[in-house]
């Protein structure tokens, strides 16, 4: 065989792999562009802010954007290993407002109430899938995925 027909069969393995599980290719940009990113703020506060792609909201009216935290030491840091917004509160898990021109969110910063490297930090949001975002409403979950990018203050 080949080396070139083996290539073909990997691509045709990994693409029913794939389909198998449910995953795609760009399942990261099905939520959130280069935008995304988790930031430690100088009072060591973590924000999440990202920008929902248009795409997945065509056709909705309002959504709820859900953070999950999983990691164990990132949780227990911030003192929360789930937090639900909408358009201005927090935790209240409001809806928010599709606006196709503008559907970036900035959460407000959590202060960390366990102390953590940046180092640390880092390494969980880029490598360790500590973080997750989803895009829902009460009938559907239009995407899903991790967050990887990192940024700080410090």
């Amino acid at each position: 065989m080949s080396r070139k027909a083996v290539r073909y069969l990997q691509l045709i393995f990994i693409s029913f792999s794939l389909a198998i599980t449910g995953c795609s290719i760009s399942s990261q940009d099905s939520i959130v562009n280069s935008h995304a990113e988790a930031f430690l703020t100088k009072n060591n506060e973590l924000q999440f802010r990202f920008k929902i792609n248009e795409k997945i909201l065509n056709g909705k009216e309002v959504y709820k954007v859900k953070v999950s935290i999983h990691n164990d030491r990132l949780a227990s840091a911030l003192g929360m290993s789930e937090i639900v917004y909408g358009a201005s509160a927090n935790l209240k898990g409001e809806y928010i407002e599709v606006d196709n021109k503008n559907n970036f969110i900035f959460m407000t910063p959590i202060p960390l109430i366990k102390d953590l490297h940046v180092y640390e930090i880092e390494e969980m949001i880029i490598s360790k899938d500590a973080v997750s975002v989803e895009v829902y409403n009460d009938e559907e979950v239009f995407a899903k995925a991790f967050l990887t990018n990192f940024s700080s203050q410090l």
